[in-house]
Order: C-alpha cells, then structure tokens, then sequence
C-alpha cells in the first residue's frame, strides 16, 4: 500500500496585498488634509495646485515617467536571471564568477562614472544607461548563444549608472527653476519619494511582463524579455534624445578637482554620509543574495514569485511615509537613525533565530519599508551638503566601498567556504549599526555649522 506524502508551497495571503495597498493609497489620499491643516501655506507640494505649464512640474511628470522606464529595464534582466544561466549551460561556479565580475566592474569602472557624469553631464549619463541596456538586449537577441561575459559588464555598469545619473539630473534640471521660484527643497523631496515608489512599482511591472512574454513554455520564451528590453531601451534613448538640452554649463576637470578635494573630501560630514550610504547599499546586496536561499532552508517549499513583489510593496509603503515625516518638522538624520537601527536589528534576528516563513517574510517587508523611508531621507541629505555639480562623483565613490565588501565575501563564500550565510547577515547588520552611528554624528555635527537648505554651488555664472 503506497503512502501519498502531500506538500504544500508557503505563499504569502492575498490580504498582504490588499493591506499594502490600502495602506499606501490611505497615506496618499489623506496627506493633503494634513499638509492644509499644519504645513505652512507658502509651502508647495506634489498634492498642491502647481500649474502645469510650469516648467517644474512639466520636468518632474516627463523625469518620473523616464526613471519608471528605466527601472523596469532594471528589473526586466533579473526575472529569469538565474533560469537563464541554467538554461545555456552555466555552472554554480560560473554564476559566482558573474557575480564578482559584475561587482568588480562596478568597483573599479563604476566608481568612476560619476566623475565622468559630472564633467560630460547628467542627461548624456542617463543616455548612455539606455545605450548599454541596448547593447544587451540585441546581443541576446541575435547571438544563438549570448556572451554573458559582455552582457554581464554592460549591466552592471549600467546599474552604476542607475544607482546616480537620475537622480543628479533631476537635482540639476529642478535647479533651474525651483531655486528661483523659492520652492526647489519641497519639489526635489516629492521627487525622492516619488523615485522610490516608482521604481518599486516599476521593478514589480517588469516581473508581470517578463512573466507574461515568456509565457507557458519557458524553453521557447526564454528570449522575449531581451525584446520587450530592446524596445524600451529604443523607446527611452528616443525620449531623451528628443528633448536634448546640451546648455548645461559643466565645470573644467581642474576646476572639478579642485572643487571636489575642498567640498567633499574635506568635509566630514559628507564623509558621515557617504558612509551610511555605503552601508546600506552592502546590506541591500547581501538581503537579494541570501533571501532566497534563507527561505527555503532545510528543504522548505516556498512561492518566491509572490514574496517579491510584497517586499517591492513593502518599499513603496516605506516611501509614502516621508512626506509625512517631513512635514512633521523631524530632522532627517533622527529619522534616518531609527531607520537604521530597526534594519539592523531585523537582520540580527534573521542571523541568528530560526524562523518560521510567515515570520521572516513580515521582517524582510519591514526591512524593505525601511529601505523605502531611508532612499529619499538620504537624498535629501545630499541635497542639504553635496554641491550639485560635486553630487555624481559623491555617490559612485561612496560605493566603492560597498562593491569592494560584497566582492570580499563573495569570494570568501563562494570560493573558499570559509563563512556562512548567516556571517554575510551579521556583516550587513554591523554595517547598519554603523550608518546609525554616522546618522548621530551627523546630526551632532549639524549643531556646529549653519545648515543650510539652499543649493550648494561651486562656480557663479
């Protein structure tokens, strides 16, 4: 008499969803009630009434749509990512090869490019982004078998290249109006919050289509998603080519070396954070290695295509919490120090507590709520002590250090075995504790100077 053992997959309940969606558009919704009733009248707001024929808002609508198409290109390559690799023969040690190159070009080229987005200039960054992705999606379209080598340095360059050309164009183009019109702080804010619930939205969108282009048969659809890449590559180099704006005054490389040895390298305050920048970019690299196979430890079944868009939901319920907190008249770096303590203590109790799958789900979502209030927090720091035409340059570098940690223990566990997954969480938590820390001197550091809102620039016209 045979004997029928049933196993079931984890998958999260359709009411987390709900959850996050009621919570986000509540938020969304009841921000204008308050903001009438305790943020001062002369203060402008996405959910105020800006003139549209304001240049401003025209930017801000034709930014967002711009950034949203080039997070799903992010997102697009890393739906069947891993399938991928398999499915053209790669082996385990192959993909841990990939993965240090790609790092390690992010280290060594990345760092750079924000150098050389700072002297060539933002929107012509954000060009050559799409450009590579280009590159990637007709090289696997037409190559019968796709050099991953080659695939694999474009993409990482071109998240290097995410990780800062948008954000410092949106400051500088903002720039151009809103230091003028007396509101540029409140406008780059709602652009920060919007970035990251965009980008989450986004990076969702992209699984849906991934999913949906290759369909049923995974053998025969395993190309689609390099068209539908190709097509939005197209599409956004077409969009940006169109509105070319080459007026844009860049500095000389004497004067941007001068520049960047007395404003951010000689001050300490950036240097606080750029630390806590690097730190949170370290941890957000160990969670999407190690939380899948965190999850289906010791044989675990789970339902990993569910749980990635509830983190994704997550963030984007963690973004729409900043406007509030804002408006709340708390100091960001009280805000941000918080933030960081409670990710780092949830990953301390991922490290170290055996967990049922319910339970570690509720705490990568909060981790990832707190990454959503943390991203536009940062950016308005940088805002407040990064020069605008410095702003590029301070982001890839203060990276490095992060590539270089991740590349250190992807080689220490994919090579050597000498340290466990649960160590690499132990090392992001660490790193977390020391962001709060640097978000606390900060503050202290804040009391000595006058601090300022207004933009920072280097050179007059």
């Amino acid at each position: 008499m045979g004997i029928v053992i049933e196993t079931s997959i984890w998958e999260p309940s359709s009411s987390v969803f709900i959850f996050i969606f009621f919570s986000s558009f509540l938020l969304l919704s009841l921000f204008p009630f308050y903001l009438s009733k305790h943020a001062p009248t002369t203060k402008s707001s996405a959910f105020s009434d800006h003139p549209f024929s304001s240049s401003s808002p025209r930017f801000q609508l034709y930014f967002l749509l711009l950034y949203f198409l080039a997070s799903v290109l992010e997102g697009l390559w890393s739906v069947y990512g891993e399938f991928e690799l398999v499915y053209y023969g790669i082996s385990k040690e192959d993909t841990v090869t990939f993965m240090l190159i790609g790092f390690g070009a992010a280290l060594f080229v990345g760092s750079l490019l924000g150098l050389v987005s700072d002297l060539i200039g933002r929107k012509k960054t954000c060009l050559v982004f799409f450009i590579l992705h280009l590159i990637v999606g007709i090289l696997k379209m037409v190559a019968p078998s796709p050099s991953f080598w080659v695939a694999n340095l474009c993409l990482s360059l071109a998240t290097s290249i995410f990780s800062f050309s948008f954000e410092t164009w949106a400051v500088v183009e903002h720039d151009k109006v809103d230091s003028k019109l007396g509101h540029r702080q409140d406008i780059l804010n709602e652009t920060f919050w919007l970035m990251t619930f965009f980008e989450s939205a986004s990076l969702i969108g992209s699984q849906v289509i991934g999913n949906w282009m290759v369909g049923g048969n995974l053998e025969k659809g395993i190309g689609s998603p390099s068209i539908a890449a190709t097509l939005l590559a197209i599409l956004g180099i077409t969009c940006m080519s169109r509105h070319y704006d080459g007026t844009t005054k860049i500095m000389t490389f004497k004067d941007y070396r001068m520049s960047f040895s007395v404003y951010i390298l000689g001050d300490r305050r950036i240097w606080l954070l750029a630390c806590a920048q690097a730190c949170l970019h370290f941890s957000i690299a160990v969670f999407w290695i190690l939380w899948a196979p965190t999850l289906v430890a010791d044989g675990r079944e789970v339902f990993l295509g569910l749980i990635y868009p509830c983190l994704l939901g997550a963030r984007m319920l963690g973004s729409t919490v900043f406007p509030w907190l804002i408006n709340a008249s708390l100091r960001t770096e009280d805000c941000l120090t918080c933030a960081f303590v409670v990710q780092a203590l949830l990953l301390s109790i991922i490290a170290y507590d055996y967990e049922e799958i319910g339970v570690l789900v509720t705490q990568f979502s909060l981790y990832h709520a707190c990454i959503g209030l943390i991203l536009p927090l940062l950016a308005r720091l940088r805002t407040m002590y990064v020069p605008n035409e410095l702003r590029g340059g301070m982001i890839s570098l203060s990276l490095a250090p992060a590539n270089a940690a991740i590349l250190f223990i992807l080689m220490q566990r994919g090579y050597y075995r000498t340290i466990e997954n649960s160590t690499m969480i132990v090392f992001a938590a660490v790193g977390l504790f020391m962001a709060a820390g640097c978000m606390y001197v900060l503050k202290r550091e804040a009391f000595k100077g006058d601090m300022k809102e207004e933009p920072i620039s280097t050179f007059k016209d």
